[in-house]
């Protein structure tokens, strides 16, 4: 029964658009890069780092959601989110995806395009940020980082039971990408139940700590009124 069960989540999450491949336990999709070839690529095209922790707080609906970003084990995914957050990239977007039946789920959003109400429903989740520098979309690399590994991997899914530093427990943040596993931007979610048959597909870059309730009580059309950052900002590179 939890095989199809969870065939079936999977089933209801493709058709709601959260942005997975097809088969979130499946090997490498693409040819792993290595560390410091990563890293030089991100300096050179100015993609921010976390080198270290750093505390954010969400606002929604009158209430607060703590989360501690783990910059030990993505980098460069946590430093993105941060750098979005300070850029107010966050601020007045809408959850767009909300998933509670049959199952607690995900609560999905950052997709800048939310804050305009005259954006059609049917376009909310297409959306990434755009550098105003470049007047590109940035993009992270998939960035996924194997239990006790000096560095995270990038570019590449890993199979299912694989030991990870971080996984999909309730409370995980992660971000949401299409088929290419380079192609998340600023789209987030936070799992709100464990949801160990995404690990090794998403990157996971940090966990609420506080403020779960709120996240429990996220509903679909619901605005992220602000995202800030609390401690750690001086971490980022």
């Amino acid at each position: 029964m939890r095989f199809n069960f969870l065939k079936a989540l999977a089933v209801i999450a493709i058709a709601s658009g959260l942005l997975w491949t097809a088969s979130p336990t499946s090997s490498a999709i693409a040819t792993p890069q290595f560390e410091g070839t990563v890293i030089a690529q991100a300096t050179e095209a100015k993609l921010p780092r976390l080198e270290g922790k750093a505390v954010i707080e969400l606002a929604i609906n009158g209430g607060t959601i703590t989360v501690e970003l783990d910059g030990n084990n993505a980098p460069l995914t946590a430093g993105n989110f941060v750098d979005l957050i300070q850029r107010g990239t966050y601020d007045g977007t809408v959850f767009h995806r909300v998933i509670h039946e049959p199952k607690p789920f995900v609560a999905q959003g950052g997709d800048p395009q939310s804050k305009d109400p005259s954006v059609p429903v049917n376009r909310l989740g297409t959306g990434g940020f755009i550098d105003p520098e470049l007047g590109l979309e940035r993009n992270v690399p998939l960035e996924i980082k194997k239990a006790g590994a000096d560095a995270p991997t990038y570019s590449r899914t890993f199979r299912k039971g694989t030991d990870l530093e971080l996984t999909h427990k309730r409370g995980a943040i992660a971000m949401a990408r299409s088929q290419n596993p380079d192609s998340a931007s600023s789209q987030f979610y936070i799992a709100l139940s464990q949801l160990d048959f995404l690990d090794g597909s998403y990157a996971v870059f940090g966990y609420v700590t506080d403020g779960m309730d709120v996240v429990d009580a996220i509903e679909q059309g619901d605005r992220l009124t602000s995202a800030k950052v609390i401690s750690g900002a001086e971490n980022l590179k």
